[in-house]
Order: structure tokens, then sequence, then C-alpha cells
């Protein structure tokens, strides 16, 4: 009997000691032989057996409990562990089905039970050679040998069953071991810290193929860095957005493409002693060794000779969906052939700090976190270093700052000249694009120069939903005035439309590869939102000047005919005493605006910038560089009041205004009434006031835009007038005729 005890305790059950199950398969209830059996042990001794005494049978039912958690916790190993799979070269439905249940973390786990499981066999073979030398075995011999085994199987039962009911994998099972391992009984917490150690095992394997070399090697979709694709294949309107985000980009480069859609964070496999900051470092260091270890076809036949013609002979070429001016320079700068830019020696450091952990039999949460962020150093190093230095950021910036922000004026000046007479007319939906192209080659044939390498990597674009302007015969009929020469057929109708259209006027710039990681389709799309917020700006302060030429020449006209017309110099002398009052008022207006736009590419820009290049000197961190420039874009926006709607929904009224006002007062005649120029005169005067009684206020004191607003509103309100004109003491505008009141 006690031979049979010992069979049972491996697992094999006989006349004596019985499965229930076996029982349940006698009445018919089949059972798989994989599925687990119940929440309780079903090995019994026979019921039939009258020679054993109670006490006898409640001890040896006890320590037949252990053969039933042995027999299933080898089960589980056994299933865990198949490898069948791998060696058949044809996969039929069971075995795909099998491939999907595959687990590498419970895999590891079942390795780790296989130990715990020789243990107890060794110890099952000492009790027996013990009662083989003993002349008279005793029942007490088997539970002192496998006392310890009862706080350690039943644990480990518990474990399986609820892996296998809820289909736990992954970060998920090393989030249960991790919290299995706080108890109470140390010989408990040893076997669980054990298993752990497998699990661990699998991760650092996962993080070196990540971290090292840029692989995602996760098979069944358990490590908690996960491709996009994957999740966005289970939401079919996700996954077409994603499509789309890859074709509009300009660069069909994996790696590009990985950087911004390709991986995430999957919160159901990280475990949860691993914070989330350690997570996106992980992350963060694998996309930028799949970029240091991949780099474009470009970038590595960039040494190649270009042959393109030089100079103004390739202006004459035209523009072909893209202006170009000159020759287009390296992306980066000269490269030996045998460089890396990820050098074995760092990759091989890398690969030794993880090893280091891998081979520490516990993990320690403050040794894995300084590991990583070691790692991440030195991926954004590298790529600091691939980005700045060799793709040359900083001239990049320059550009963007040159362009976007408006800081080649002479530039913008020229193309507002030349493009203001078609800015004049509603554009055309079909052509406006193609049509601004002619006084946008023009003013770069006039201010770019051939020093200038960046201007052919910007393009003007006209988006066709910035165009709010229906084509008419109206409008036929405004464009054939314009070509006439009769631009005093404009009405307020063709000034309201041509504004809303022209707005949609916007610049692109190309970027190569590697600088989509820093210029992401973001970032450009704020410097599209700020260029076209300063070149509304420009154009109203260019059309204000524009306007004050036009009438100072008109009051000249008119004075030289007082003098030789001394029959007519009373329609002189009234023309020049009604428009006196609109100068004041055209002062009044370019006055805000160009305290305005010196505020912006004064205060704002050129501090901000600088602040920006001092960040860039002392850095060396790539996600350090973006995050900067995430600030100095942020800071432009807030500190030009973009991010106030009512401060910007003010500042447009009162450019709208301006340019309505120049339109105006450029095509009225001497017999035209002044009422309309009276309205836009009041209608400034009550915005101009709100929007300096808004950034007086207290609200905006306490903000970031404090120092430079304070100077913004020294600027506007040097001696008073502001302050007394929102007060109502001082009004402008002339009072309108009443009607006379009848006898």
């Amino acid at each position: 009997m006690l031979h049979e005890l010992l069979l049972a305790l491996l697992g094999y059950t006989g006349d004596l000691i019985v499965d229930e199950r076996d029982h349940q398969n006698s009445l018919g209830i089949r059972l798989s032989p994989d599925a687990p059996i119940t929440d309780g042990p079903t090995f019994k001794l026979a019921p039939d057996l009258s020679f054993v005494q109670p006490s006898e049978r409640d001890v040896i039912e006890r320590i037949v409990t252990l053969g039933f958690y042995y027999r299933e916790l080898d089960r589980f190993a056994t299933k865990s562990r198949n490898l069948s799979w791998i060696r058949s070269s044809s996969e039929s439905e069971l075995q795909k089905k099998e491939e999907e249940t595959q687990s590498v973390y419970r895999r590891a786990i079942a390795n780790g039970i296989v130990e715990v499981l020789s243990v107890y066999r060794s110890a099952v073979l000492h009790i027996e050679q013990k009662f083989l030398s003993d002349s008279l075995p005793i029942l007490a011999s088997v539970t002192h040998g496998l006392n310890k085994f009862f706080v350690l199987l039943p644990p480990l039962y518990e474990l399986i069953l609820e892996i296998e009911h809820d289909g736990i994998c992954g970060g998920r099972l090393l989030n249960l071991l991790h919290k299995r391992c706080h108890c109470g009984v140390p010989e408990l917490q040893t076997c669980i810290q054990r298993l752990l150690w497998h699990g661990h095992q699998v991760m650092y394997n996962q993080l070196t193929a990540w971290m090292v070399y840029g692989i995602l090697h996760d098979q069944y979709g358990e490590f908690f860095i996960s491709r996009q694709e994957d999740k966005d294949r289970e939401h079919d309107s996700s996954h077409k957005n994603v499509i789309e985000k890859l074709a509009g980009m300009s660069i069909n480069d994996a790696s590009l493409t990985d950087w911004h859609l390709g991986f995430h964070i999957s919160l159901d496999m990280l475990p949860e002693y691993i914070p989330m900051r350690v997570a996106e470092s992980i992350l963060f260091a694998g996309k930028a060794v799949r970029v240091l270890r991949n780099p474009s076809t470009a970038f590595q036949f960039q040494n190649a000779p270009q042959q393109m013609p030089r100079g103004g002979s390739q202006i004459t070429q035209g523009f072909k969906g893209r202006f170009s001016l000159q020759k287009e320079p390296p992306l980066l700068d000269t490269m030996s052939s045998g460089e890396e830019l990820l050098p074995q020696s760092e990759a091989d450091k890398i690969e030794s700090m993880l090893q280091d952990l891998k081979e520490s039999s516990e993990f320690h949460k403050r040794s894995f976190e300084s590991a990583v962020d070691s790692i991440r150093s030195i991926a954004a190093s590298h790529l600091w270093q691939l980005v700045v230095v060799r793709a040359d950021l900083n001239g990049h910036l320059k550009a963007l700052k040159d362009y976007f922000l408006l800081a080649k004026g002479d530039f913008f000046q020229s193309f507002l000249e030349e493009s203001r007479q078609l800015m004049r007319l509603p554009p055309r939906q079909s052509t406006a694009e193609a049509d601004l192209m002619v006084p946008f080659q023009l003013a770069a044939l006039k201010t770019i120069g051939d020093e200038d390498r960046y201007f052919s990597r910007v393009s003007l674009r006209m988006p066709s939903f910035g165009i709010t302007a229906k084509p008419s015969q109206v409008d036929l009929a405004k464009e054939k005035a314009y070509a006439d020469g009769d631009t005093g057929s404009l009405g307020d109708n063709s000034s309201e439309i041509s504004l809303d259209g022209w707005d949609g006027i916007a610049l692109e710039y190309s970027v190569d590869w590697p600088l989509h990681l820093f210029f992401t389709q973001e970032v450009l799309s704020r410097y599209r939102r700020i260029f076209q917020y300063l070149l509304r700006l420009k154009r109203t302060q260019m059309e204000l000047e524009k306007s004050w030429a036009s009438v100072t020449h008109q009051d000249h006209s008119d004075f030289a005919k007082l003098r030789n017309d001394r029959m007519n110099c009373s329609i002189s002398q009234q023309r020049r005493q009604r428009c006196r009052p609109m100068w004041r008022v055209r002062e009044h207006m370019a006055f805000l605006i160009r305290n305005l736009q010196f505020y912006i590419q004064v205060d704002v820009i050129e501090s901000q910038w600088n602040v920006l290049q001092a960040h860039i000197q002392d850095s060396r961190d790539f996600t350090e560089m973006v995050g900067f420039h995430q600030e100095y874009l942020s800071a432009l926006i807030s500190q030009s009041f973009l991010d106030i709607g009512s401060v910007s929904r003010i500042l447009d009224g009162i450019m709208k205004l301006c340019l309505q006002f120049c339109w105006k007062i450029e095509n009225q005649q001497s017999s035209a009434n002044t009422a309309e120029l009276d309205h836009i005169t009041e209608e400034f005067n009550k915005k101009s006031n709100s929007l300096y009684t808004i950034l007086r206020s207290s609200r905006l004191a306490g903000s970031q835009r404090a120092p430079f607003l304070r100077r913004f509103l020294l600027r506007l309100n040097f001696n008073s007038f502001f302050e007394a004109t929102a007060r109502g003491v001082l009004n402008v505008v002339r009072p309108r005729q009443t009607l006379p009141i009848l006898q």
C-alpha cells in the first residue's frame, strides 16, 4: 500500500487510491484530458477499504492531494512547453489553434514549475529509498519528507487555475506573479520569485532585441511594446485613418513610419511595477535604435555627386508643383562609409546593462529604472547627433523662421506688392495657386540670393478649404474690370470675399530623413497657423502704407489743381477737408498695426528664438530638443494671442476693417458718401478699445505673456490715448446727421 501511495504522489492512481474523475468518466461524463478538473483535489482513498482506520484515512487523503497537485502542475507544464507545432511543416487548423494559444511567458513559467516538480520528485524518490532500507516503514516518514510541499503545491495549483481560467499571459502574468510574491511564507515567496525570474528572462530577451537591435520580437503580442497596426486591425476606421496618414507623408521610409505611427505602449501588457515614464523611455530607445540602424537610401548615398543646373537657369524652368530656386544642398554632412550612426561599442554597452539585469536573481526596480534611463540617454544622444549635427537642424529652424515667421521681410514685402492687385479680386478656386506663383517667383528673383540653401524646400499652397468665394458672373465682371484697370468699381462685397479667400495662403516645407522625426505634421501645421496670421498682419500694414501714399498723391494733385485752377478751388478744398479726419483714422490704424507687428516680431519671435538657440547650445538630448521646440512654438502662439479666442477674433476683425478702410478711401470719388467710412471708423474704435481693455485685464497680467505684454501696452498707451479712448473721453467718429424735427 505504501508503494501505491508513492505512485499516487507522482500522479498515478490505482485500486487503493482512485481519481474521482475516473468515476465521472465511468458514468459517461467525458472531460478533455487537458482541461482543469475542479477547484479542489480529486485523489481519494477507495471507500471500500475496511482495514484502514479513519485517522489513517484522513492522513492518507491529505498526503495524496500532493499527487493531484503534482499531476495538474505537470499537465500544465507539458501543455505550455509543447513545441511540436514548430517541427511541423504543414499547419492544420488544430495546429493553428494551438499556435494562437501559445505563450512565451507561460512557457517560461512552466520551466520554473518543472524545476519545482523535479525537487518534489527527488523528495518522493528519497522517501522510497528510505522505505526500502527501513525494516519497518511508517506513514509518518512520508508526511515528514513532503511536509514543505504542502505550502508550495496548493498555491501553485491555484496559480495555474487562474492563469488558464482568465487566459493570463505576457505582462499580466508578470503582474500576477509579482502580487503573489508578497506573502508571509518564505518558502512560497522564494518559489514564486523563481517563477517571476523565469518570466523576466523572456522580458529581458525582448528588451534586448528592442533596445539593442530595434527589433520587436513578440510573436504572440505579449510585450508591452506593440505595433500600432496590430491594434488598428481590430478597428477598421482607425486602420483607415492610419493608412491615410501614411499616404500623406512625403517620404516612404519605414523608420519614419514606425517613429510616428508604428509602435505604442500596450497598457494591458505593461507590468504595474514598471512606471509609465520608464515604459515611454523604453519605447523611445527602441524607436531611436531602429532609426539609427536603418538609415534611408538618400542618407547612405549622400556622397554621390549631383548634376544639377546652378543659379538663375533653374528658375526659368518654372514651378513643377513646387517652387525651386537653385541647386538642392546635400541634406547631411559627409560621412565615411565605414562609420555607423550607432557604434558597436555603444550597442555592446546597452546589451551589457540588460545582461546584468537578466543575471540578477531578483528584480530591483531602482536598478531597472537606472539602466533604462542610461540606455535612453545613449539613444537620445546619438539621435541628437544625427538630427541636430548631421542633418543641420539649426539651419532648417532658421529657414522656418525666415519664411514661416516672416523674418525675411524684404521677400514678403516684395511678394505682397507684386500680388497686391491680384488679391483685390476674389481667388479662383481652380487657378488661385497658379496665379500666386507668378508674384511669388518674381519676389524670389528680386530678394533671394544663391547663398540661401533652403528656399528650394519652401512652396506656396492655396488650400481649397481656405477659399470661400464661389466663381460667378459677377466675379468675372470684376476680373474684367480689373484687367481694364478700373479698380474703382470694386465694392464692399469684393473686399469681403477677397479677404476671406486669400487668408488661405499657406507655405509648405519639404523635410527629408531624418528631420521628419523633429518636424512632424503637427509642428508644421503650427508653423503654418502662425504664418497665416503674420502674413495677414503684414498685408494689412502694407495696405495702410499704400493707402497713405495714394491719398497723399491725390492731395498733392488737388493742391496743384488749386494753384492752377482758381475756379474749381472749392471742390479741391472740400475734398481735402473731408479727407483730413480719415487721415487721422488711418494713422490710428497704422499705429496699432505697427506696434502689434513690432511686438510679435521683436518681443515675441526674436526673444523666443534666442531662448531656443541657448537651449540648442546646451542640450545634447534629442527628446529635450523636441521639448524645447514645442515650448518655443507654444510661446509664439500664446504670446501672439492666437490661443485666446476673443483676442484673436478682435485682431482678425481689426485687420479686416483696416483693409476695407484702405480700399474704400482709395476708391472714394469726390461725390461719394462718407457714411461707410464713418461706420468702419466706429467699428475700429470699438474693437481697438475692446482689445486694449482685454489685454490689460488682470487675467492676462499673471500669465507667461505678462513681461512682453506690458511692453506692448506701454507702446500703445505711451500718451494715455488708448486709455482715454477706452473710457469714452475721445471719439474720432463724426456725429451722424439727424433728421430735422417736423414743425
